[in-house]
């Protein structure tokens, strides 16, 4: 067996069956498939290629961007998906768009091939802290624009996961190579085999000691998972998650009725859902009401008119109807160097919260933008660019990373008014809304903070801590599009990744989605 797997290394083919040994492993090790045990041999194609190519560093490199085009194929590849259907681009101009990807964002597979065979040299073969190491530098200092780690693909696993409370993500990536890499040098039918005792004694004790590290982040995540399991919440929240299931864009030109649709289904669903019990916070996704803005002001209105009064009047009628909290995200603009002008205008990703007497309170501007989505690279620098690729936005990212107040009934109110409804501003404007509802105000407090996350934000550890520098948030609370990518496997990776912030800090989420997990 060893010897026939030794002449297929020397075949033309083994180097793709490495390639491909990466991809689907690692993809199977991930949801929707949940076999997370499997990416503890994922690895290996890697390995396989490190030891056939070893100290042929350009090789190598170029060797790991062939493993990121095969990753992807099988990981990402909604995003050709999204490239066709929503981006328009035709199938032959889209396939090399996404190999471009691959091969600009995920190149730390290279990386991880050069530094191992860089460590084993300086280091050993027998160390099993070169492997940690290595994923850590490779995954720590590549850049990518959706950032994920290998330790990502344990976040299935609720024992292992446990255990990013204090290691972070990069702890189970360290994790997974400190136990692939003995595992794939000294597979268990070659020790058995072996008629020498000190090589029997040296692997054993090797693989011990990795095995010795899966134990011990098992048995603390064990430990980790009964604590937190036993604890009794302090109190209790009713949140309310609306999926309106909005529009992306508007192809058939028909934007007035699909608006009017839309907002009579968001209305439609709060009141079904608030029918019961009244909720103190009503959350709705990224873009549930798209292209528009609740804020009226010189940015909104002046040379690209956003702000829709119909939109802020949907809001405040059921901020008031059901006196609670409402989150909702909305386009918002800005000028560059508070200069006014239409080359001036930036546009903001921003979400906003009404307070349960319809008062607009706090907001948060997207901090962290998906590059070539939201914004060009550059692009303030060199704004010609937005003229070459028109179809992307010019968005700006927000200024800070602010948690969000919301606010409790301190005393009751009895309103015998009929309720309005979304149909009435299409001849009520907004004074006549106050006015109507002028009777219907209750005093206020604080009910506390929470921290608000839009779209990808959530996948990134290091940004989400910049939200704790002052104080700690009651919850997370995470809005998100995930249509762009169709029913594809894209929501269910969104969702997982977005578990391991609660499990990081401790806190519950609230994530709502528009057509998503």
């Amino acid at each position: 067996m060893r010897n026939l797997f030794s002449k297929f290394k020397k075949s033309i083919f083994f180097n793709t069956f490495c390639y491909l040994w990466v991809g689907i492993f690692s993809t199977l090790s991930f949801v929707p498939y949940g076999l997370s045990e499997l990416v503890f041999i994922a690895p290996f194609g890697l390995f396989w290629i490190e030891e056939k190519y070893r100290g042929q560093y350009k090789v190598l490199l170029k060797k790991g961007l062939l493993f990121s085009i095969f990753f992807c194929t099988f990981s990402y590849y909604w995003i050709n998906y999204m490239l066709v259907v929503f981006g328009g681009f035709p199938i032959w101009m889209a396939i090399p768009l996404f190999i471009l990807y691959a091969l600009i964002v995920n190149w730390k597979f290279g990386v991880i091939m050069v530094l191992l065979s860089y460590f084993r040299k300086k280091l050993g073969r027998h160390n099993i802290f070169i492997p940690g190491l290595i994923v850590i530098l490779a995954e720590f200092f590549t850049w990518q624009i959706f950032p994920w780690y290998y330790g990502n693909l344990l976040a299935g696993n609720l024992i292992l996961s446990q255990v990013v409370e204090y290691t972070g993500v990069y702890g189970l990536s360290i994790l997974v190579f400190i136990v692939s890499y003995p595992l794939f040098q000294y597979p268990i039918w070659r020790i058995i085999k072996s008629k020498s005792q000190r090589y029997k004694s040296l692997t054993v004790r090797y693989l011990l000691q990795s095995l010795s590290v899966l134990f011990l982040f098992a048995a603390i995540g064990g430990i980790l998972f009964w604590k937190w399991n036993s604890v009794e919440p302090a109190y209790s929240k009713q949140v309310l998650i609306i999926q309106p299931d909005a529009p992306l864009e508007f192809r058939d030109g028909r934007v007035r009725e699909t608006m009017e649709a839309l907002m009579n289904r968001i209305e439609r669903l709060v009141i079904e859902g608030s029918d019961s019990k009244r909720p103190d916070l009503i959350v709705l996704p990224e873009s549930g009401v798209p292209f528009y803005s609740t804020r009226n002001a010189l940015e909104t209105t002046s040379y690209d008119l956003i702000y829709w009064a119909r939109f802020e009047s949907l809001i405040y009628q059921l901020s008031n109807r059901f006196k609670t909290n409402f989150y909702f995200n909305e386009l918002d603009a800005s000028f560059a160097d508070n200069k006014p002008s239409k080359e001036n205008l930036r546009f903001h990703n921003s979400s906003t919260l009404f307070d349960p007497n319809g008062n607009r309170g706090e907001f948060y501007r997207k901090s962290y933008l998906l590059a070539f989505g939201e914004y060009i690279p550059f692009g303030e620098t060199f704004p010609i660019l937005y003229d070459i690729i028109p179809q992307i936005g010019r968005f700006i990212p927000g200024e800070e990373q602010n948690l969000i107040t919301y606010f409790k009934n301190k005393t009751e109110v009895t309103f015998n008014k009929p309720q309005l409804k979304w149909v009435d501003s299409s001849f009520m404007n907004m004074q006549a809304h106050r006015d109507y509802y002028k009777e219907n105000i209750s005093e206020l407090e604080s009910a506390g903070k929470f921290l608000p996350l839009i779209c990808y934000e959530v996948i990134l550890p290091e940004f989400v801590r910049k939200f704790y520098k002052t104080e700690m948030p009651d919850f997370i609370v995470n809005i998100t599009n995930d249509k762009w990518y169709g029913k594809t496997v894209e929501s269910y990776e969104h969702l997982e990744l977005a578990r391991l912030r609660s499990i990081e800090f401790r806190r519950w989420m609230v994530r709502s989605t528009n057509s998503g997990t």
